[in-house]
């Protein structure tokens, strides 16, 4: 499983939509967007701000 699929699991299971979660870690729709589909890899500092958000490690997010 890779990191946008993990980031979707996580959002759907937290109730979310794309643009709640944007607005509740201050990332932007697009990102997340783009992200879930794998057309673009985050940052380590977004890797983080998910990791801390959902409450999981950097390494579960990357799929370590």
């Amino acid at each position: 499983m890779n990191i946008g699929e993990r980031l979707k699991e996580l959002r759907l299971e937290y109730g979310l939509s794309q643009a709640k979660l944007a607005k509740e870690t201050g990332l932007t729709q697009s990102s997340i967007f783009y992200w879930e589909k794998g057309l673009k890899i985050p940052t380590a500092q977004a890797v983080v701000i998910l990791a801390k958000y959902f409450g999981v490690t950097t390494d579960y997010l990357l799929g370590l």
